[in-house]
């Protein structure tokens, strides 16, 4: 199996999305207990609901799951938040904290799924954001996550509807961010932060060089906001997603309008 998908537009915008896929290679697959081979930390069905909101739109999507390495990590293996709980490159727990491998990857294994999938859809993504710079002069990556809105080993409490990633107004021009959350705060019966417990991770940090051109945010979005609950079977929620889908529409439709402006501004 490819390890990227990549759909090419000629928008100004790119869509990442990291952590979608749920193809676990066999011989992984044989080393994950009963609780990681439920694959529960899926961003879950994010590409469906971002598929078709914007035309022209680029996205570049992985196709395996995070359990066989996570591409929204550092691939030297630092962590993104130190003095926080996070999984690593290749998570050896679940969002919860409970141990997922019957026989966790050794460094080589962990170094061979870095080069076959990790890197191939970095390649991807560097690619795509050079030739939609190229195309307009600037490229504006936006990072499309999902996450369950109550993780105690994560975080306290109940996470907001959207969380803006922004690592604290680095990765992108001010424009991007405060258009992002107006949209978002302006949206009834949703709540919304930026730079809460999800200031952007490995991707929005490496990609986002407004001084370059390249301008990064990520949208971390609850789970509860379109699937009908937050544990398996994960369905997709119809309804939900007719409701959070024009908001949605709005944020990319607003930057894609923001690009132009913004061409030689950091």
């Amino acid at each position: 199996m490819n390890p990227v998908e990549i759909n090419r537009g000629d928008s100004p915008i790119v869509l990442g999305l990291p952590h979608t896929g749920t193809h676990v290679p066999d011989d992984v697959m044989a080393n994950l207990n009963p609780r990681g081979r439920g694959l529960d930390d899926t961003d879950w069905h994010i590409h469906q609901l971002y598929d078709g909101l914007l035309p022209g739109v680029t996205t570049v999507r992985a196709t395996f799951h995070r359990y066989v390495v996570d591409a929204n990590r550092d691939p030297s293996g630092a962590s993104l938040y130190p003095g926080q709980n996070t999984t690593g490159l290749v998570p050896l727990t679940d969002f919860d904290g409970q141990d997922i491998w019957t026989t966790p990857p050794t460094e080589a294994e962990i170094e061979a799924r870095r080069q076959a999938f990790h890197a191939p859809y970095h390649a991807a993504l560097q690619a795509e954001l050079e030739r939609v710079r190229d195309l307009h002069g600037i490229a504006i990556l936006y990072d499309c996550h999902s996450i369950r809105s109550k993780i105690p080993f994560l975080f306290e409490g109940t996470l907001p509807d959207f969380n803006i990633g922004t690592n604290l107004g680095t990765t992108c021009a001010p424009e991007i961010e405060a258009a992002t959350q107006e949209i978002c705060a302006a949206a009834s019966g949703y709540s919304t932060i930026t730079n809460g417990r999800f200031k952007g991770g490995w991707t929005t940090r490496h990609y986002g060089r407004p001084a370059e051109g390249l301008h990064a945010i990520q949208m971390e979005l609850a789970q509860s906001t379109y699937l009908t609950d937050e544990a398996a079977p994960w369905d997709y929620d119809q309804a939900k997603a007719a409701r959070l889908r024009p908001h949605l529409t709005t944020i990319l439709t607003k930057l894609a309008e923001l690009a132009p402006t913004l061409k030689g501004k950091s």
